[in-house]
């Protein structure tokens, strides 16, 4: 497995703006923000895609959907809205390898996205 830019900001290698931790989970704002606000939100484990979870990893990613909530609460979007995105394989946007969700806000969305 090559090293991944998430696990060398996990290891405080690379700089990042942190905005959530816990023991599991990291969070951080995006360095390309396509919101006011866009958090990502990784697993401290590491995790290719959607397509490589385990059963055993449902709560880990059940815990990221509870920091995406809690983070949207602290930033101020629980009442207005928001969005919460994790895309699979290069097709579907995924850029870096390793699952994360997308938190975005601060502004209105429509769907399709755009």
């Amino acid at each position: 497995m090559s090293e991944d830019l998430f696990l060398k900001i996990i290891r405080r290698e690379v700089p990042a703006d942190i905005v959530y931790e816990t023991d599991e989970v990291l969070a951080f704002r995006d360095i390309n923000p396509q919101a006011p606000v866009h958090v990502l939100i990784i697993p401290k484990v590491h995790i290719r895609t959607i397509d490589d979870l385990e059963s055993e990893h449902a709560e880990l990613v059940g815990k990221l959907f509870l920091a995406a909530r809690d983070i949207a609460g602290a930033e101020g979007l629980s009442d207005v809205g928001y969005r919460v995105v994790m895309n699979c394989n290069e097709g579907g946007g995924q850029a870096v390898f390793h699952i994360h969700l997308h938190l975005l806000g601060g502004r209105p969305f429509s769907w399709p996205p755009g």
